[in-house]
């Protein structure tokens, strides 16, 4: 009897249930075994790139001498964008036998480390040198696969390849076009440990290092002294160390950069990084058709006039035929305008153009010295206004138009400063339509748009897209930025308010992406800003 009731479980098991248990036990099983694989301190890969979290991530540090991790999130399209130029650096390291090995950590899950680490952007990505937790380097370099593998080959290896006898460093000097060497009577100085900081840092840029007496002597040098090396203009500058004050990181870093450039530049998809990273206040343009002999002579009272400005004013060749093409909307112009001269404020992108017709080197010195010594005016853009700009919703504004309306005393106005191929003004661009047609009966109140890659003001500088202003009525030029959420409940209330909102939201509330930068002619990143958490 016994038998036969076991036999009759057996068989009636699955009928009353008993499967279903198994499959639960099985489930219950494999999450402990997750939550297992989790808490474990075991290190798994992904493409070559580390697999970090909270329990495992102190291994990593104690087994890697040079871990650089990426703090990411799923959603982010930046971090997505990344991936691929991050594992491909990873493996690049790992078939080189390099000490630096790449890492990633999920912010959005492993939020101890997010907030161990200050991450408050994604991607963020981090240096942790000999399992250092609480002084990690921020990463510096490019963003591709190139840039991160030469910037992690900075720090595993000497920045600086020690040149020991004349032959050595004759055959480092004409190796490349550009090359930087330090001569130091003490390589373990401070201003010797300075310079292999900013080796470290400028990994596009090769550098080396003297101590021998008789390369002090060959150089026709007697004290601390860097030295840069050219094939172009002036073969050889030196930046003499200061007894008093050392080497300055950030100023030998702001020379090298200048003087790395030529003395004028040709505008080309290869050098616009450069132009733009050198960080040169003025820009000083002459926007010629190469394939007039006649333009093409102007380079040379161009490049005459250049030497007394270096560091403060750089000079560019645009050809309106070929590279240069893209930028001439910036400007306003057409290729039939060249030969022409505009010099450019990077700070605000103020333009200034040089109206006479001389284009010898003495005139285009007055003319930068005028503009730096502030006595010229800008030259700014203006489209025309459409016939119908005032009989829309969304009024139309333009250069010429805007002091007109914004500033009338007898209305609010309320302005949309916005960049036709920007997407939060295409995501906004429907709210504000329906927030006109919400106010186009009041008679006080005005909403409008300016394009402003058309249009320029001479005392309003926009930042980035859309900006949003609002001119209250009355006497006096006052302008308020508006800063909350882009939707139409919210607009209202600010409006019905005069220019303010009852109750700000937190800043935790606002979910609006960050705007879209105003974009130079060839910016060297472009796009958005990092994500933020």
């Amino acid at each position: 009897l016994v038998w036969l009731l076991v036999l009759s479980l057996a068989w009636l098991g699955p009928a009353l249930g008993g499967e279903d248990k198994d499959e639960e036990v099985i489930e219950e099983e494999e999450k402990e075994k997750k939550e297992d694989e989790v808490l474990s301190d075991e290190i798994k890969e992904e493409d070559n790139v580390l697999v970090l979290h909270e329990h495992n991530f102190a291994r990593a540090l104690s087994e890697h001498q040079l871990l650089l991790v990426e703090f990411y999130a799923p959603w982010c399209g930046h971090c997505q964008q990344l991936a691929p130029a991050f594992a491909q650096a990873a493996t690049e390291l790992r078939n080189e036998s390099s000490p630096a090995r790449l890492g990633k950590v999920d912010a959005t899950a492993q939020t101890a480390l997010a907030t161990e680490f200050g991450i408050t952007s994604y991607p963020t990505l981090k240096l942790f040198r000999d399992g250092n937790r609480t002084h990690p380097l921020a990463y510096t370099g490019r963003m591709d696969s190139q840039g991160i593998v030469r910037w992690m080959q900075r720090r595993a290896g000497p920045s600086a390849t020690l040149l020991q006898d004349t032959d050595t460093i004759a055959a480092f000097v004409s190796s490349q076009d550009l090359v930087v060497v330090g001569f130091f009577k003490d390589l373990k100085g401070e201003a010797a440990q300075t310079f292999f900081e900013v080796a470290a840092e400028m990994v596009d840029m090769t550098f080396g290092v003297a101590e021998a007496a008789e390369l002090f002597q060959a150089y026709g040098l007697s004290a601390d002294t860097v030295c840069l090396f050219k094939k172009f203009d002036e073969r050889q500058t030196n930046f003499p160390v200061d007894p008093a004050r050392g080497l300055d990181m950030a100023e030998l870093t702001r020379l090298l950069r200048i003087h790395s450039l030529q003395l004028v530049m040709e505008f080309t998809n290869e050098t616009s990084s450069q132009i733009f990273n050198a960080k040169i206040p003025h820009h000083m343009l002459l926007f010629l058709n190469k394939s007039s002999p006649e333009q093409l002579s102007l380079r040379d009272s161009f490049k005459a006039a250049a030497g007394g400005f270096r560091g403060e004013v750089l000079f560019v060749v645009v050809d309106v035929t070929g590279h240069g093409a893209d930028v001439l909307p910036f400007f306003g112009m057409t290729a039939a305008d060249a030969p022409t001269l505009r010099l450019v404020k990077m700070e605000n992108n103020r333009k200034y153009q040089m109206e006479q017709d001389d284009f010898s080197d003495s005139a285009i010195r007055t003319f930068i010295q005028a503009v730096l010594d502030g006595k010229v005016k800008p030259h700014l853009l203006s489209a025309e206004p459409p016939e119908d700009w005032n009989t829309r919703p969304v009024k139309v504004l333009v250069g010429k138009t805007f002091e007109q309306v914004a500033f009338d005393e007898t209305k609010n106005v309320f302005v949309k400063f916005y960049a036709p191929w920007c997407p939060h003004c295409q995501a906004m661009a429907a709210a504000w339509e329906e927030l006109a047609e919400r106010y186009k009966d009041r008679e006080d109140i005005v909403i409008a748009e300016m394009d402003s890659t058309a249009n320029e003001l001479e005392n309003i500088t926009i930042r980035g897209y859309p900006t949003l202003h609002y001119f209250p009525a009355g006497p006096g030029r006052k302008m308020v930025e508006y800063k909350s959420t882009r939707d139409v409940e919210t607009f209202s209330k600010f409006l019905e308010n005069g220019g303010t909102l009852p109750e700000e939201p937190s800043v935790s509330d606002v979910r609006e992406q960050p705007p879209c930068p105003r974009q130079s002619p060839a910016p060297a990143g472009g796009g958005d800003g990092p994500c933020r958490t």
